[in-house]
């Protein structure tokens, strides 16, 4: 744990030093205390005794092939002779497996807490538990208890593990509100680095909603309390003693703490487990759009003043929306009365709605604001839907997106050609591709006179049948450096001419 000494002293110093450098001889009004300021709180004694009891180490078994198992914790590089080598070795050595190099036994350790005594739940990371044979929770009193896994979330990296206390007494803590820690606000980090048991460090929230592209759902804390590998899954407390994060993540070259670490904030730990307890599984809002960032050009092209909300790219099929209430190139910008100021905003306020339940979605629609109300599906069933399909689902970053029934793409909003809208454009029944249904003024397809009614037949002298196939052809196309595509178009009555388009 970080001594007062050195709080005191290291960032009364720094804090000096930076003051001393950007203020010159300006004097300082008398109301402001910078010394009191730097000097912190004067000791988390009495915080941390009251809470160490609530936090657990986690430890796992997992039977594997080779010498070495997923998540194992290394062996750290101790000077020569040091007094800690025999202590590490029980550790990191001799875990046992077959004389012949086969199956073997190893060991992963993490963190954990408890956030009910009575039930014995104990909340902890994903990562620590994942394809574990056996796990089991080590309390700071020696008790060391056998757990079941309630349930997982990968897309948030949370489990939830039950114990039977057996006339045990558990001390338990509580979820506070992370919405309320600002930068610079203390924290306390409580876990089992390099499986040492329970270690206290103290540090400040550092920066908040940081995407470090982990899952679709980012919007760690950031803090400098130090934090190491086996503090996964153990708590990030505020100075009331209310767990208002998760510690999951750092960043570091040598696999030690420099000073950035990341805690899953409660507000989305808090709903997640809640989830895990009552369901054994996630229920998640689904709107079932594709989306994607707004830019400044897409802005102009859609006649917005400012870039922002979620540019809705395609609609799934089957999907809340697949009925036109909401449509290719809308803007949503505030979803169930929460503003949406940028595209990775929205997958996260919609996976915290509940399943079926009516909202508000303010979108722009060609230039003109407007609200349109949408039942939410659940995203669950919207990836069995995409399984179908093709295997995956659209809100998981990195992963290819199910089929949709609109798209929009360069500035056009494309559809599937078929009765209704061949009816609607006049297109001859031997006319074959995707239709293009709009087209947003200014746009780079504007510039090339393409209009509504004409149906992409080729793009790259590649044929293209489904909204779905423009944007994968585009988005290859991107990928590859291509700065213009080459499209081929056919008229309402077949027709053709070759479009080049920009992309940039």
């Amino acid at each position: 744990m970080t001594s007062n000494r050195f709080l005191r002293g290291a960032r009364r110093t720094f804090v000096a030093g930076v003051a001393a450098l950007l203020l010159g001889t300006v004097a300082v009004p008398s109301f402001v205390t910078p010394t009191l300021a730097a000097d912190g709180p004067a000791s988390v004694a009495d915080l941390a005794e009251g809470l160490l009891g609530a936090v657990v180490n986690i430890s796992t078994s997992q039977t594997v092939k080779g010498t070495e198992g997923p998540g194992a914790v290394p062996m750290p590089q101790l000077p020569e002779g040091s007094p800690f080598q025999d202590f590490f070795d029980d550790f990191f050595k001799n875990r046992g497996g077959d004389k012949d190099g086969g199956s073997q036994k190893v060991q992963s350790l993490g963190s954990g807490f408890v956030i009910d005594a009575e039930q014995g739940i104990v909340v902890t990371n994903n990562h620590v538990i994942a394809d574990a044979d056996d796990i089991e929770v080590n309390f700071s009193d020696g008790v060391t208890l056998k757990a079941t896994l309630v349930g997982t979330d990968t897309k948030t990296d949370v489990a939830v593990l039950k114990v039977d206390p057996k006339g045990h007494k558990l001390t338990a803590v509580k979820f506070g509100d992370s919405t309320k820690m600002r930068v610079g606000d203390w924290v306390m980090a409580i876990g089992n680095p390099f499986g040492l048991g329970g270690t206290v460090t103290v540090g400040i929230v550092s920066a908040r909603n940081r995407d470090i592209n982990s899952g679709p759902y980012d919007d760690f804390i950031q803090t400098d309390a130090a934090i190491n590998r086996g503090n996964s899954g153990g708590p990030l407390f505020n100075s009331a003693g209310e767990v208002i994060g998760m510690n999951t993540a750092i960043i570091s070259p040598s696999g030690g703490s420099i000073g950035i670490g990341f805690s899953i904030p409660s507000q989305l730990a808090s709903g997640v487990v809640e989830q895990l307890r009552q369901y054994g599984e996630t229920r998640r809002g689904w709107l079932g759009v594709r989306i994607q960032p707004v830019t400044d050009d897409i802005a102009e092209s859609l006649g917005m003043a400012t870039a922002k909300g979620a540019l809705v790219a395609g609609v799934i099929k089957g999907g809340p929306v697949d009925n036109g209430t909401i449509q290719a190139g809308d803007v949503i910008i505030k979803f169930d009365g929460k503003d949406i100021h940028e595209m990775r905003d929205l997958p996260r306020v919609v996976a915290e709605s509940p399943v079926g339940k009516a909202v508000d979605v303010l979108i722009v629609r060609k230039g003109v604001e407007q609200t349109v109300k949408v039942t939410l599906g659940r995203l669950e069933d919207g990836e069995k839907l995409a399984s179908g399909e093709d295997g995956n689902t659209d809100q998981d970053k990195g992963e290819k997106a199910p089929a949709v029934s609109t798209a929009s793409v360069l500035g056009m909003t494309v559809g599937e050609l078929n009765e209704e809208t061949r009816k609607k454009f006049s297109i001859a029944a031997d006319v074959s591709g995707v239709v293009i249904t709009d087209v947003a003024k200014d746009s780079a397809a504007a510039e090339r006179g393409i209009q509504p009614g004409e149906v992409i037949t080729e793009i790259a002298q590649e044929s293209v049948g489904t909204p779905k196939d423009v944007m994968d052809r585009i988005g290859a196309l991107k990928e590859q450096g291509r700065k213009n595509a080459l499209l081929m178009l056919a008229s309402k009555t077949g027709e053709l001419r070759f479009v080049t388009i920009r992309m940039d």
